[in-house]
């Protein structure tokens, strides 16, 4: 049985680098840095002092019953999906609902509100916690949420896997359509990660950078956190054409795997396999790819084994395939990243614009392939991959083409 054609139809996002994906792509395009000093009130009491940061939120309109039920991650993702389903022109009322449903990841949780609300029991004697603490702060509390904001009511659930979470929603996603659960998706990914509590843990780590995101540079000195969230509309493309939809990309096909290894180590042949796995179930050979989103976090580790694993999956054709890093620009977003980075994916296939791994100073022997260094690229693209690798080697690899 031929399987379904799974096509994107709308996109939305919010990070550092815009309150909107258009707004988000033009920054991309330009090379801007949305990497600045960290502004939270126990900033001083921390050791990272960077952070890719969503400043001012947009005025969104969302009921006081929502707002008061989730936290600031799934806040954004409700944002991102608005726009999403706005820019895809979709209806989601009457029977219609029903096929209708959303998938969205998220690295961490509510930590801001897990935040206040200790501070309050154990600095203030506070006797009880908000009573909507729990629904605030679960995984999958921004999928519920942008259920309930828009009347979506097929399969809804959240995907968590650290920073392959987004991925990971695509994937799932993807399957969901092409087994017929639903007619649309939505699918992305959210994180709010810049609180006390979740940047102390980060701090203690010691792979935070002082400096800026530089991946792939032999002076990088690590990742910088950032907040965010992405949003896509999926859907089969029998139902886009029935309804008139714009076709912006194609969602082709995913690869996960596990490494089963090292909890925070990457590995080269979890990863390798996992764009492997991309390619075959997208029916696309390594020379038909054009551009790779990588996970390019800025550490030692991370991408010199990124770049080991994008020379198997790849082979010869590695050496004239472009490379590059977002993370550079709007920072890790965690469980959001994917989500962001598919907005350079699809800019790349429907512009022809390859966006820049900025902050890229000094070549490294072990990072030896082509990162679009510094300065946006003009390439005719027919389809791209976009990485991602998460702690305990989680790894979730997506190919888009061109609609």
């Amino acid at each position: 049985m031929k399987r379904a054609r799974i096509v994107i139809t709308g996109m939305g996002g919010i990070c550092a680098l815009g309150n909107d994906a258009p707004t988000i792509w033009s920054a991309m395009k330009s090379g801007t840095g949305g990497i600045a000093p960290i502004d939270i009130p126990e900033k001083d009491e921390l050791k990272a002092r960077l952070a890719a940061q969503v400043r001012e939120l947009p005025d969104h309109g969302f009921e006081r019953r929502l707002l008061l039920t989730t936290s600031r991650f799934g806040l954004l993702a409700m944002i991102a999906a608005r726009e999403a389903i706005g820019h895809a022109g979709l209806e989601a009322d009457g029977p219609a609902a029903n096929r209708i449903g959303a998938i969205i990841g998220s690295g961490i949780f509510g930590g801001d509100v897990i935040d206040t609300n200790y501070k309050a029991i154990l600095l203030e004697k506070k006797k009880r916690t908000d009573i909507f603490l729990v629904p605030q702060a679960m995984p999958s509390s921004p999928a519920v949420h942008v259920s309930m904001a828009f009347g979506l009511k097929g399969p809804v659930y959240g995907t968590s896997s650290a920073c392959s979470s987004a991925n990971h929603a695509f994937a799932a996603a993807l399957d969901t359509l092409r087994a017929g659960r639903a007619d649309v998706m939505l699918a992305g990914g959210t994180d709010a990660p810049l609180n006390f509590g979740v940047l102390k843990a980060w701090d203690s780590m010691r792979i935070l950078s002082r400096n800026g995101c530089r991946p792939f540079s032999a002076d990088r000195d690590g990742l910088v956190l950032g907040d965010g969230a992405g949003v896509v509309v999926l859907e089969t493309e029998d139902h886009a054409r029935a309804r008139g939809a714009t076709i912006l990309a194609e969602l082709a096909g995913a690869g996960m795997t596990a490494d089963a290894g090292d909890i925070v180590a990457p590995d080269m042949d979890g990863a390798a396999r996992a764009m492997e796995q991309c390619l075959a179930d997208a029916d696309l050979s390594a020379g038909d790819i054009g551009y790779v989103n990588a996970h390019g976090t800025g550490t030692l580790g991370n991408d010199k084994t990124e770049t080991q694993a994008i020379r198997r999956a790849f082979g010869t054709h590695a050496d004239g395939l472009a490379v590059s890093s977002t993370k550079s620009m709007h920072g890790h977003c965690m469980g959001a990243s994917g989500a962001l980075e598919i907005i350079a994916a699809i800019g790349a296939l429907r512009e022809g614009v390859l966006p820049p791994t900025i902050g890229y100073e000094t070549p490294d022997p072990e990072c030896d392939l082509d990162y679009v260094p510094n300065e946006a690229r003009n390439a005719d693209v027919s389809a791209v991959v976009s990485n991602s690798f998460a702690f305990g080697g989680s790894n979730a690899v997506i190919a888009l083409k061109r609609a």
